[in-house]
């Protein structure tokens, strides 16, 4: 199961390091990861993303993160209602029916063209992840030619 987490933490050196090596150090893969500041710069917000089948160790980390000296918050927003979003940058390979299949999509979806050139045309996507990963397959067919993506950022409603 995929769980999103938020970590409140102070805006310091070596924060971001001291919290990925409490999850390789169990044998977790981070799949997703967001960090920036909030409101306040002395603090930022992570959202992180992984995969835990052991829900006890899942709670062992978030124990563990709540021990660190420079987290002020940790929630895991799994099963709670939250609103999150991801940014894809997608270049296309410029084709006859490219232009079509990025307006059916715009319909459906917030896309926009950012740029085009001869060759590919370079588009934006900035959506909650099951859209980014609908997007994904129906672009697929179309040729990807180089793509991007930020890590989820979630927030609790």
């Amino acid at each position: 199961m995929k769980h999103t987490i938020q970590v409140l933490v102070e805006n310091k050196f070596g924060v971001l390091a001291r919290i990925a090596s409490l999850f390789s150090a169990r044998g977790y893969n981070i799949d997703s990861l967001a960090v920036g500041e909030t409101q306040d710069p002395t603090l930022s917000c992570m959202t992180i993303v992984a995969n835990a089948e052991d829900e006890r160790i899942l709670e062992q980390i978030k124990k563990q993160l709540n021990k660190l000296i420079d987290v002020v918050t940790v929630v895991d927003l799994t099963r709670k209602e939250y609103v999150d979003r991801e940014l894809m940058l997608m270049k296309i390979i410029r084709k006859p029916d490219t232009k079509s299949i990025i307006d059916g999509l715009a319909k459906n979806y917030p896309v926009r063209t950012v740029a085009e050139n001869q060759e590919t045309i370079l588009i934006e996507i900035c959506a909650d992840h099951h859209s980014i990963d609908d997007i994904l397959r129906q672009v697929n067919e179309a040729g990807i030619k180089e793509l991007v993506r930020t890590g989820k950022i979630a927030i609790s409603t």
